[in-house]
């Protein structure tokens, strides 16, 4: 199953290490660390629209990667937990 990250942008469900709040998780040195080091790297992309709200931790082929979104962590934890049928018409009812 996938999840709706942003406008359009969906992911593997089980390619989601974690989701964190950008604003409580950056207040710590080694999250700012690990994000500069990320977005160095090129596994960071940004997939809001707007000012990010929430990033999350995914692998991908063995690899990391950070996507930045605009949904709020636990907007995205909601949709996580959904219903398939659920998760389907929240995500056509965004495309309106």
């Amino acid at each position: 199953m996938y999840l709706n990250i942003g406008k359009t942008a969906v992911i593997p469900e089980n390619s989601i290490l974690g989701i964190f709040d950008l604003d409580t998780a950056s207040q710590s040195y080694l999250t700012r660390e690990f994000l500069g080091a990320a977005e160095k790297s090129g596994a960071v992309e940004n997939v809001a629209e707007d000012i990010p709200n929430s990033f999350l931790l995914c692998v991908e082929d063995g690899k990391s990667r950070v996507f930045l979104s605009q949904s709020t962590s636990r907007t995205l934890y909601k949709r996580l937990n959904q219903k398939e049928e659920e998760r389907r018409l929240t995500w056509r009812n965004s495309m309106n």
